[in-house]
């Protein structure tokens, strides 16, 4: 019995020993099979473990936001992210308080792997929290893809602990919480802290309330199932118990979280769309000239040779075109505007900017009412009577091959034949009103038509002696409209060149007071044929009048009379250095106005008369900044000495009673505007286009309004000419920016014309 029972003691020794020695050497072996793979994934050979230059600089690809001079955001530039750098010190504390008692109450006591949190979630499966780290969850965000399984994701969790640990040896506390905001897609486009701000609360994220920030930290625990917009309440519990978790942690006081709790979620929600928000036009417009390309020559067509040259001329001495070509990262590589994370400042006021916008709004809501009246049942509208059948058949297919619907349909084989069959068969649709969108049953054809029914705009405004532009409207509605009329469109700029040849006269000697005969005159052209110029004024026919009142009443008798003193040529080099840049024949009648030229030009141009004779080029950044908030580039404008200062003096003089007695006065009698102004309106052949171009001591402003056809157009003179096409916008905008005593502009401001001048100094 003895023996039996120590053999049962050896045996059970024996199978003691082994078990442990099985069990340790299973432990051993996962201890040492754990580090194996842990020193494996530092040594990059498992896994992938960014090198040590990617983790002291994070690949982050950063939106480009374009600021105004009054520091506010206009709008952004971004591919896919809408993501924007914020540092820790703009953050709001309750937005960092909030996320670490809510996602890492350990989060200063760690060094990237909390192992007390880490155990406590394997002990109690799950429910205690994840346990993975604030630091962790930045390791994810930007070295994890995303796994397609289980196993996938269970070699991703070491991998994110390694790095963890490596972010926690390269960067401090407050940077790592910072890189964590500024990564975090918070949906709709708002990648980050700061867009976020913006887009759920148009705020900042310094000025995050408390109940703002808990709602935004709540979201990173799952941002589709805290959605404040789809799933309301479940963003309000999540928010609430951040709050708890706050008052838990001693964030805030019990009574702080009951009051915060009790709050509905109030968002002040905004979509981000390059379509949308205060100058959209000029947005576009600078980021074509940012990203444009050295011009070559075999990528135009030999009909824009003239275009070709501008562009050369602008890539070799304009430095904000092709900004993004012609500068280089550190590491020798070109910035890219849209993940770079650039800040462009710009000279565009916003508060100016709107009230360009709104002017253009109102008035052009009023004279599209007064078109369509006019139009209504006409067999050619919106077409000028002019027309005929045929000729409105051309636009109009013309026009359709020009859409991107025929394109698509020529790229699908489809004949010429089936493509006019589609564009005439009625589809549901939306359509632009400025009531909003209207849900109609129309071929797509009509709706081209319908399109066309509505007036086009360009506006700008610059100050006369800096060059700074304050406001650019490129169009009436840029999501529907989107050709730019401030500087792609030129249309015929009518009476509004006039002033050029009247500069010619006076720079060569003549002055307001010379006078001479009001009647018609006929002209002779290089090539002998004789030209008359109509004029529509027969006041004073046949009496002698002075120069003044030639350019107050926009007589083209009188301006004929100017152009048989000089050559065409003679005009077109003042023009030139006046900054007109496109086609301009040396034809005698050129002086009324036949050429086609931007609102830009225009604008750039009458800088010279209160400029003391000193043209300035529109500036429209001031600087632009890399991510890290160091200087890249600063600009200044470019100014041009174009007659000398008596001349100026003589064209405000006249362009002052254009204004006080001649064909501007509405914006004296109609919009009560009572500074010194100077301006000059403009109406096209056929009164297809409406100018007006206008400027007080310090402000030069420009207005264009007509058809997107040339032959669209008023049927009668007196709605179709620029005093009541264009002037009025001029006037409405004025009338807001003298409002707005925060601009600084005074209706008390005098143009600095010396005592000394006199206008008839000249003829006594």
């Amino acid at each position: 019995m003895k023996t039996e029972n120590g053999k049962v003691k050896t045996e059970n020794g024996k199978f003691k020993k082994k078990f442990a020695i099985w069990f340790w050497s299973i432990i051993g072996a996962g201890i040492a099979a754990i580090v194996l793979v842990f020193w494996m994934i530092t040594k990059g050979w498992l896994g992938y473990l960014p090198p040590l230059d990617e983790l002291q600089n994070p690949k982050n690809k950063f939106a480009t936001e374009v600021i105004s001079s009054d520091m506010q955001l206009l709008g952004r530039y971004y591919r896919n992210e809408n993501r924007v750098s914020v540092n820790y010190t703009d953050i709001s504390p309750n937005m960092i308080n909030a996320l670490i008692a809510t996602e890492d109450v350990r989060y200063y006591a760690h060094t990237g792997v909390d192992v007390k949190s880490l155990l406590r979630a394997v002990m109690k499966l799950g429910k205690a929290g994840g346990g993975s780290t604030i630091t962790q969850q930045l390791a994810k965000q930007l070295w994890s893809p995303r796994a397609n399984n289980i196993f996938e994701r269970a070699l991703q969790k070491p991998i994110e602990w390694v790095i963890a640990t490596k972010l926690e040896r390269l960067y401090s506390k407050e940077e790592i919480l910072t890189m964590y905001l500024n990564q975090f897609d918070f949906l709709y486009n708002a990648v980050g802290i700061k867009s976020a701000a913006q887009v759920y609360f148009s705020t900042t994220p310094a000025e995050l309330k408390l109940e703002e920030a808990a709602m935004l930290v709540g979201m990173c625990k799952n941002p589709a199932l805290y959605n404040p917009r789809r799933r309301p309440e479940n963003a309000l519990n999540r928010r609430n118990t951040v709050l708890s978790q706050m008052q838990k942690y001693d964030y805030i006081t019990e009574q702080m979280c009951d009051s915060l709790q009790a709050l509905p979620i109030e968002l002040k929600y905004q979509s981000v769309d390059h379509k949308q928000g205060l100058a959209p036009y000029f947005r576009e417009y600078l980021r074509q000239v940012l990203t444009a390309k050295e011009p070559k020559k075999s990528n135009y067509s030999e009909w824009n040779m003239l275009q070709y040259d501008i562009d050369r001329r602008q890539w070799e001495e304009n430095p904000l075109y092709g900004f993004c070509q012609k500068n280089h990262k550190p590491d020798g590589t070109p910035y890219d505007l849209y993940q770079d994370g650039l800040r462009i400042y710009t000279t565009i006021d916003s508060r100016m900017q709107q009230y360009a916008e709104e002017a253009v709004s109102e008035h052009m809501q009023e004279l599209q009412k007064s078109f369509f009246r006019e139009k209504r049942r006409k067999s050619y509208a919106p077409f000028s009577q002019d027309l005929t059948p045929e000729d409105i058949d051309a636009i109009m297919n013309r026009s359709m091959r020009q859409t991107d619907r025929y394109r698509a349909l020529k790229k699908q084989g489809l004949s010429e034949t089936e493509i006019k069959k589609s564009f005439n068969t009625p589809v549901a649709m939306r359509v632009f009103s400025y009531n909003g969108l209207i849900d109609t049953t129309m071929t797509p054809m009509d709706s081209i038509k319908w399109n066309k029914h509505f007036l086009r705009c360009g506006f700008m405004s610059m100050d006369a002696h800096s060059g700074a532009v304050k406001a650019y409207v490129g169009g009436t509605n840029f999501t529907h409209f989107q050709y730019d009329m401030v500087t792609s469109g030129r249309r015929q700029v009518g009476s509004t060149i006039k002033p050029y040849l009247f500069t010619l006269a006076m720079d060569e000697g003549m002055w307001p007071c010379d006078s001479t005969v009001n009647d018609s005159i006929t002209l002779v052209d290089g090539n002998g044929v004789a030209w008359t110029p109509r004029d529509d004024h027969h006041a004073n026919q046949g009496e002698m009048v002075t120069l003044n009142w030639g350019l107050e009443k926009s007589s083209n008798w009188i301006t004929a009379y100017l152009m048989s003193l000089f050559t065409p040529e003679q005009l077109v080099r003042m023009m030139r250095s006046f900054g007109i840049e496109g086609q301009l024949d040396p034809v005698v009648s050129l002086c009324l106005g036949p050429c086609e030229v931007s609102v830009k030009e225009m604008v750039d141009a009458y800088t010279t008369f209160p400029n003391k004779g000193i043209r300035v080029e529109p500036l429209y950044v001031t600087r632009i900044e890399d991510n890290n908030g160091n200087i890249l580039a600063t600009f200044t404008p470019k100014t041009y000495e174009i007659i000398s200062e008596t001349t100026s003096y003589k064209m405000i003089y006249m362009l002052r009673n254009v204004m006080d007695h001649g064909t501007g006065v509405r914006a004296r009698f109609r919009y009560g505007l009572k500074a010194p102004m100077g301006g000059k309106t403009g109406t096209s052949q056929n009164h297809s286009d409406g100018w007006f171009v206008g400027f007080t001591p310090s402000l030069v402003s420009g207005v264009w309004v007509g058809g997107e056809d040339r032959s669209i157009h008023f049927d009668n003179m007196a709605a179709g000419q620029g005093a009541n096409m264009a002037l009025p916008i001029w006037s409405i905008y004025m009338q807001k920016v003298y409002a707005d005593e925060q601009l600084g502009y005074s209706v008390e401001e005098q143009f600095e014309v010396p005592e000394w001048f006199d206008p008839e100094a000249g003829c006594k």
